[in-house]
């Protein structure tokens, strides 16, 4: 992929114009939240003058109402026929700037790229704690004023006997908070106003996983980390391009095991030891612990702290966190993809481990890419960017190869621990033997034996949810689906429910078929549930948990299975995606994939490049200790390339022969895509606007791009909408973006449809 960087900003109106004439009064354009992605200019009152800064958060008049709104520019020079009507800033909500000046630009990049309005593209960047404020935790601390002599003490006792216990305890430990003191208030107040004691207040820091350090302490071993060859040439590059102060994308492509954390952890030392800052994102929220955890206990000695982000926080961990960042008391930021807008002071380095994932795309309006705004972003700070994947993504690879990004490769394991085995088991054949279960091969339950045997610890993956996929009639053939989405629904067997992955719709499991009342109605297909059950029948000793999104229901619910697991408290660990890339627990020796096939025949180009990244990184989860792993995938097409490629671990030619089966239909990275999305409630209204939207593009812009459909979406109904679709092909979106946005402008959408626009889709469906 060719473009990251837009020529064009279509998105923001220009600047107020200049008088020769300058006012005496000081003036700022605002951009407010709800002014329809509009700055507008107003007065700054003389005592909020010198502590405004572009960034800051503002109340202002808007119309009839009272609004918020961010500082877009400072020192703004407007028509003097205009001054008269000019508003002024009513307050300033905090103190300090909650966005940094580069952040500014980064929103109207957003907006212009993305085709978003540039209101909401703020609202993403600034979250709704921060808006909204959220009131501090405060800390009342109780210390000693004055020592009491012998005589006054014992006097005391006589008096208050509670005072004088008070009075022992702050001498004996020194300042106690207050909320931890067993003493009620009267006691606690007549020690103060007899000024034997006095009060401090201060506002209490709430941090997210403030207990990490103590269990590192206990569950991970400290020793002294060494770089081999590999590392330190990689580590040498990154430094090199933080030394030269300019922006640059590293490609940090180290297969799994491999150390990449270590060359991380290496160029963010560098970086605070110079005063900067650094963001590290991880593609799943539930990665972060592992991630802050390994990061507080190897930056421990940098004096800076590390802080988390993701929406799982509550709302005054993350207003905190936000304010220590813009503050630059923390310099060091661990999140998810809206990490990413974090206003970090001096941001020297961005890394985006686990590159390739889908999940950095953001799934509504603004469609942004965590990868490419974090790419962005280190272009406009002047800061190194470092992508980093055992497997990287086509469009990363590509970028890599024709020089836009400095690639740096790590190809042995630490300790030069050998790549695991992986066996690939066909099912076909398999199933000819299986009696009556058809879920686990005959190979993959005499691993878990022999693991089980030798004390060892297993990962099957799986990334299907619930018990089984549907429920068939065999007599009619009637599939039970969602009267709301164009799914079959799942049948989850823990409550005997049927329940929709798309719309979250939940039904009673009947017992007969509801089209032809038979009794004979089955279970198709499998998923965690059944996997667990399974397991737990043929190895009834063994401990097993599941992890998918149906236990995960409880606040650190994931960290604490995981800790469990690390401590050997857990034999079998099952589940979806979560645990699929970057847990990395030394006991492991198998990872299974019970069904390689879920990735791979779906109507997507990516389809093979995702499945050939789940085998490597599913892969990866094995023999990362002193133990061999190895690695089982069940298949009912083993003759597969990607499948093929991953067995061998032939990165390159993988990526090679991906690249060139993508240049044949000149899909990305060869060109651009961008995904136009039609959606109603009335499926012949959908239909018919979509057809008439591709003439008008057919009529008033012949050579905009290449169009292909409008098709039906492969899931056509979602939430009761149906959904349409077209596909624009560019080989740059900046040349594109601003006409197609002027076209969608001009066109008669009728009432009752949703368009959207979602460029570089990472979803087709």
């Amino acid at each position: 992929m060719t473009e990251l960087f837009p020529a064009e900003d279509y998105s923001q109106p220009g600047p107020a114009k200049k008088s020769p004439s300058a006012p005496r009064e000081s003036y700022a354009r605002i951009m407010p939240f709800d002014g329809g992605g509009r700055a507008y200019t107003y007065v700054v009152p003389e005592e909020i003058k010198t502590r405004l800064a572009v960034g800051s958060l503002v109340k202002i008049p808007l119309g009839s109402r009272k609004t918020l709104g961010l500082v877009w520019e400072m020192q703004v020079i407007p028509e003097e026929k205009f001054v008269s009507k000019m508003r002024k800033v009513e307050a300033l909500c905090y103190d300090i700037p909650v966005l940094a000046p580069d952040e500014i630009k980064l929103c109207e990049w957003i907006a212009g790229y993305y085709a978003a309005p540039l209101n909401s593209v703020l609202q993403t960047m600034l979250p709704a704690a921060v808006r909204q404020g959220v009131r501090a935790v405060v800390e009342r601390t109780l210390s000693l004023t004055r020592e009491l002599d012998d005589e006054a003490l014992a006097a005391l006792r006589r008096r208050a006997k509670k005072q004088a216990e008070l009075y022992e305890l702050l001498r004996d430990q020194g300042p106690v908070s207050r909320s931890a003191l067993n003493f009620s208030a009267p006691v606690i107040n007549a020690l103060i106003l007899a000024g034997i004691a006095g009060e401090k207040t201060q506002a209490v820091s709430r941090v997210a996983y403030a207990d990490i350090n103590e269990a590192s302490a206990k569950s991970i071993p400290q020793k002294k980390i060494s770089l081999n060859d590999e590392q330190s040439a990689a580590l040498e590059s990154v430094c090199a391009g933080l030394d030269s102060r300019q922006y640059r994308t590293h490609l940090l492509h180290g297969v799994t095991g491999s150390g990449k954390t270590e060359v991380y952890i290496g160029a963010i030392r560098k970086v605070l030891a110079e005063g900067g800052s650094a963001i590290f994102l991880v593609p799943e929220v539930a990665l972060t612990p592992q991630t802050v955890e390994r990061l507080r206990m190897r930056l421990g000695d940098c004096g800076t702290q590390v802080v988390v982000w993701h929406s799982h926080l509550s709302s005054g961990e993350r207003f905190d966190a936000w304010m220590d960042m813009a503050r630059g008391s923390a310099r060091v930021l661990v999140g998810a993809r809206s990490a990413i807008f974090a206003p970090m002071k001096d941001l020297r380095l961005i890394v985006v481990d686990e590159e390739h994932e889908p999940s950095f795309k953001q799934g509504e309006t603004p469609f942004y890419h965590g990868r490419d705004v974090a790419v962005y972003r280190a272009h406009l700070c002047g800061a190194v960017c470092v992508l980093g994947s055992a497997t990287p993504s086509l469009e990363s690879f590509y970028n890599a190869r024709i020089g836009k990004y400095t690639l740096n490769r790590i190809l042995k394991r630490v300790d030069e621990h050998a790549f695991p085995p992986m066996r690939i088991i066909d099912m076909r054949r398999e199933i000819l033997h299986m009696q009556g279960q058809t879920t686990f091969s005959r190979p993959m339950l005499n691993a878990i034996a022999e693991r089980l045997e030798g004390h060892e610890q297993c990962i099957l993956f799986l990334n299907r949810r619930g018990y089984s996929r549907a429920l068939i009639c065999p007599d009619c053939g009637h599939v039970i689906t969602c009267p709301h989405c164009s799914s079959a629904l799942t049948f989850h067997r823990e409550n005997q429910s049927l329940r929709c992955h798309l719309c979250d719709h939940i039904e009673s499991a009947p017992s007969r078929c509801p089209a032809c009342s038979s009794a004979n109605i089955r279970k198709k297909g499998f998923g965690t549930q059944r996997a667990e059950e399974i397991l737990a029948q043929r190895f009834p000793e063994a401990r097993i948990v599941r992890l998918d999104a149906d236990t995960m229901s409880k606040k650190n619910e994931f960290r604490k299975i995981l800790e469990r697991f690390r401590a050997g408290e857990i034999d079998i660990l099952i589940g979806t995606q979560m645990i699929a890339k970057g847990l990395d627990f030394p006991r492991v020796t198998l990872a299974g994939i019970l069904d390689a096939d879920l990735s791979l025949h779906v109507p997507d180009f990516r389809a093979a490049e995702r499945t050939f990244q789940l085998l490597v990184q599913v892969a990866g989860r094995a023999g990362r200790g002193q133990l061999d792993g190895e690695v089982l995938v069940q298949t009912f097409t083993p003759s597969a390339p990607p499948i093929q490629f991953a067995k061998r671990a032939e990165f390159d030619e993988f990526l090679e022969d991906e690249l060139e089966r993508r240049r044949e239909f000149r899909y990305p990275p060869e060109r651009h895509i961008i995904r136009h999305l039609l959606r109603g409630n009335d499926r012949q209204l959908v239909e018919d606007t979509a057809e008439s939207w591709a003439r008008f593009l057919e009529e008033n812009a012949p050579d905009l791009c290449e169009i292909r459909g409008p098709a039906p979406c492969p899931t056509e109904k979602i939430q009761d909408n149906f959904r349409f679709h077209l596909w624009y092909f560019c080989d740059r979106v900046s040349a594109i973006i601003g006409k197609l946005s002027r076209l969608r402008a001009n066109f008669p959408w009728p009432e009752g449809v949703i368009e959207i626009l979602d460029v570089d889709p990472m979803d087709v469906n």
